[in-house]
């Protein structure tokens, strides 16, 4: 990942038309990785009016996708027998995420406040 692929394909594609959708009380958030930082990404969210959230360096349990991803990484090292080969790894990863609970997944979003909070 690049800085210019992550502004093209990321910023661009998506974020851009989802700040749209949400209004001027959206907030970007993204972590520390250098794509993210790039000037090139700077100046496309200075240009689109996207405010981004300040973002403690190496600080990944703030995000709550982190931790979808843990989940994801658990069950997979769960399954009998493990994935063998790259499809199987892909179907065992596309089942896994659609069997990860809604739940889970909503009461990480809703403790984003107090995460950032503290």
């Amino acid at each position: 990942m690049t800085g210019h692929i992550y502004r093209d394909v990321i910023l661009e594609q998506h974020v851009r038309l989802f700040r749209g959708a949400m209004g001027a009380e959206f907030l970007f958030i993204d972590d520390n990785a250098r794509p993210h930082r790039a000037n090139i990404v700077d100046e496309c969210l200075q240009s689109e009016d996207i405010t981004r959230m300040d973002w403690p360096a190496y600080s990944p349990d703030l995000h709550p996708i982190e931790h979808v991803w843990d989940m994801l990484g658990r069950r997979i090292a769960a399954r009998q027998p493990p994935p063998t080969c790259l499809p199987e790894l892909r179907r065992a990863l596309l089942d896994e995420w659609c069997n990860i609970p809604q739940d889970e997944i909503d009461n990480l979003i809703l403790s984003m406040p107090r995460r950032c909070k503290a």
